[in-house]
């Protein structure tokens, strides 16, 4: 292991988006049995700082892998195709016009009944926003399609944390 290494390659996992989480989470355990830092306790505080420097890189992997956007952004950005969703938000029509009329049904939404309609609708939408992904990346390798479907992923993510919210809100 080189600490340079990608974390598909740190965590020797195939430089994909389709993952087994439960094999991410067995490699991470692994890694950090070999590198946690109070198995280094005998060798000094030199042997302890770059085993912290190990636990900390490692940790960082683990987090991008984890997460499906994280992870087809770093997929992405390996394959030097930037998703750079601060500076490039243009989204197609009919996706905007979605946006709207979740935000209005969301606006609209009195009861928890009605709040957890919308978020089971969200909740599929990007199920199948997640699979077009895994194609673009895994089937076409078309990363510029990719970063697009991720920055509109990332749109579904936030509405959806605000879908919890107003759930939250209403069952107080």
């Amino acid at each position: 292991m080189k600490l340079a290494d990608d974390d598909f390659a740190l965590f020797d996992l195939p430089r994909r988006f389709a993952q087994e989480r439960s094999v991410l989470d067995a490699r991470w355990r692994s890694l950090q049995a070999e590198v946690h830092p109070d198995r280094f306790a005998a060798e000094g505080a030199a042997a302890q700082r770059v085993a912290m420097q190990w636990a900390v890189r490692v940790n960082e992997a683990y987090q991008r892998l984890k997460d499906p956007l994280q992870r087809g952004a770093y997929l992405c950005e390996l394959a030097g195709q930037h998703v750079d969703a601060e500076n490039n938000t243009a989204m197609p029509p009919a996706f905007l016009m979605q946006q709207m009329e979740w935000r209005e049904a969301l606006d609209d939404a009195r009861t928890p009944a009605q709040v957890e309609a919308l978020a089971a609708d969200v909740a599929g939408h990007r199920r199948r926003d997640l699979e077009a992904l895994r194609v673009l990346i895994d089937e076409r390798g078309d990363m510029a399609a990719a970063a697009q479907q991720l920055r509109a992923l990332m749109f579904v993510e936030r509405f959806a944390a605000d879908v919890d919210r107003r759930l939250e809100a209403l069952e107080q």
